[in-house]
């Protein structure tokens, strides 16, 4: 394998510093530029939206236009002149999109105007009794659906996230991240106390709950989170989510927050009347199996009645949630400590973002268009529909990443980076063809599906722009914000503290790392990766050194290491069998 010269591999999980050219394969990418052809392409740092000409989308020989040109010329100059400089807050980034030649149009799109949602509410700030004035704040961002391989910083070279490649040129970005258990509430339930959901034992949906995966429940109140314990010690917490599982009746998700907003209506959640739906908008999506609960009749009928009166770009969800978290900012920033919660669905489907984001990856579509999956085979479309469908997707993650910007600048406006820690991450990926699939079915944990962007920014600017190949994971982020701000954890939060990496230590060794996903179960150390169902049955084995991608099975011929790793990895993470349910 290439890589950087002085890195070691193995149990060693140290901090790289971006010495690279090219990006390492399995995921471990390292900060700096890649090489396509003759050409050099910024891939971390304050990277932005290319001006070059049309590039193949996916392989598959179809050219797609550039957007009109919003950087100059100048851009990749005086990106390669800032490589490897901590980029200090004298140098903000208006600065540096000036600096790499946007123009005005460019930085609005980019993300680089202030939010022009109206101002938080404007009166004299409550003092925060008990609490720690002077003490840091912290911004958590979770971005739901991220594929790790389709962000720049992570070595993707079509589509464009300028603004997440600009925090990861200020953070220390995490190469083999993982959740500990997913989907969406099971990697949320880990995040918010610090505690491993896996392997699901004591599962115990709610009365109502109409999706039926294992360790899918509200978080059991034996445990504390992340809130509770940091409100115990004065802070401030808000929290704002367009994320429809969290606000379901039964869910506790916002349990510590003293100010929460949820915005309704995404996917399925029952907030217009079904009937409702602009019966144009059905026909325009592409329905393969009507009963499918996901990318359904019904699926489709109740989204679009939900959305049938958004007309402007700032009313879909990604603007909503980012201009509200905007706002929460302006109201919190002289209350005392805050700790600010964001969690975004967007690019989760339905993917119908604006057409001019689209119209990046796609010179357009005839018939209905794919917005979502049936998750499963993807034989079930066109190769036209799974390049659309990936468009979409593409479409989707752009538009999020601009207004992912326009919350950064509102940090950048207030003045506030430079006493705020700001982690990123997300709870799965989604697999869009690789494969022969398409969703994020249980029993098909590839890369796609479970490797996650994983990023942290230090408010010194400590290890920006550095990669590490730790397996870090979604309970690691509430011991890492605990262990940053000098606040000792309660016992029942197992996870690491990744912020020892700030300061030139690691946390405790992890040579190996389990993750579960309803009856399957996945494990990986540096060489192999594996999942099967619970009971060990119908195992899929990789050499990732060979096979990173993993598309060639090797379980058959390998069956020692299948039985080393289900047992000395999975069941033994587990605690001993994993429950079974009926």
């Amino acid at each position: 394998m290439s890589g950087c010269k002085g890195r070691t591999r193995g149990r060693s999980h140290h901090v790289a510093k971006t010495t690279c050219r090219t990006p390492r394969v399995a995921g471990r990418v390292s900060t700096g530029f890649s090489t396509r052809g003759s050409r050099r392409r910024p891939i971390a740092g304050r990277s932005s939206f290319s001006n070059r000409r049309a590039r193949p989308f996916r392989g598959r020989g179809l050219s797609v236009p550039s957007p009109p040109v919003l950087i100059s010329s100048r851009a990749s100059k005086t990106l390669r002149d800032l490589k490897g400089v901590a980029l200090r807050r004298t140098f903000t980034r208006r600065d540096f999109l000036k600096a790499a030649g946007v123009g005005t149009a460019g930085m609005a799109l980019l993300g680089a105007n202030a939010c022009s949602t109206e101002q938080g509410v404007q009166r004299e700030p409550p003092r925060r009794p008990g609490g720690v004035d002077g003490g840091q704040n912290v911004v958590l961002i979770v971005v739901d659906t991220l594929r790790k391989d389709h962000i720049g910083a992570y070595g993707n070279g079509w589509i464009r996230t300028p603004n997440l490649d600009a925090l990861a040129g200020e953070s220390l970005r995490f190469t083999r991240a993982y959740p500990e258990s997913t989907p969406t509430i099971c990697a949320r339930r880990a995040i918010h106390t610090g505690t491993r959901t896996w392997p699901f034992r004591n599962w115990d949906p709610p009365e109502g709950e109409n999706i039926s995966l294992r360790g899918w429940q509200p978080i059991p109140l034996d445990q504390v989170t992340l809130a509770e314990v940091l409100k115990q010690n004065g802070y401030l917490n808000l929290f704002v989510s367009d994320n429809l599982q969290q606000y379901k009746p039964a869910y506790n998700m916002h349990r510590g927050f003293d100010v929460w907003d949820f915005f309704r209506g995404q996917t399925t959640d029952k907030y217009r009347p079904i009937w409702t739906c602009p019966p144009e908008r059905l026909n325009g999506a592409f329905i393969a199996n009507p009963d499918s609960g996901t990318g359904g009749e019904q699926y489709f009928a109740q989204y679009f009645a939900n959305t049938a009166d958004r007309r402007d770009e700032e009313d879909w969800f990604a603007p909503r949630v980012f201009n509200r978290a905007s706002e929460f900012l302006e109201s919190a920033r002289d209350v005392g400590p805050f700790f600010l919660t964001i969690d975004v669905y967007d690019p989760h489907a339905p993917w119908d973002p604006p057409e001019k984001y689209t119209n990046m990856y796609s010179e357009g579509h005839d018939g209905p268009e794919p917005y979502a999956p049936v998750y499963g085979p993807s034989d079930y479309l066109t190769e036209a529909q799974l390049d659309r469908m990936n468009a979409l997707y593409a479409g989707e993650l752009t538009m999020m990443d601009r207004w992912l910007g326009r919350f950064m600048d509102k940090m950048e406006e207030l003045n506030l980076f430079e006493d705020t820690l700001v982690l990123l991450l997300s709870d799965h990926g989604m697999i869009l063809g690789e494969h022969g699939l398409v969703g994020k079915p249980h029993y098909a944990l590839y890369p796609e599906t479970t490797d996650v962007p994983f990023m942290i920014r230090h408010p010194e600017g400590r290890s920006a722009g550095q990669t590490s190949d730790y397996f870090a994971s979604t309970h690691d982020v509430a011991p890492t914000i605990l262990g940053h701000l000098g606040i000792e954890p309660p016992e029942q939060m197992t996870g690491q503290n990744l912020t020892t990496f700030f300061s030139g230590g690691e946390p405790e060794p992890r040579p190996h790392f389990t993750l579960g996903y309803h009856d399957h179960v996945w494990a990986r150390d540096d060489r192999y990766a594996m999942f099967s169902a619970d009971d060990g049955s119908d195992a899929k084995l990789f050499d990732l050194e060979k096979d990173p991608k993993m598309n060639r099975n090797i379980a058959a011929n390998n069956p020692d290491v299948v039985k080393r790793m289900y047992e000395g990895y999975v069941l033994r993470d587990a605690g001993g069998p994993l429950p079974e349910y009926g």
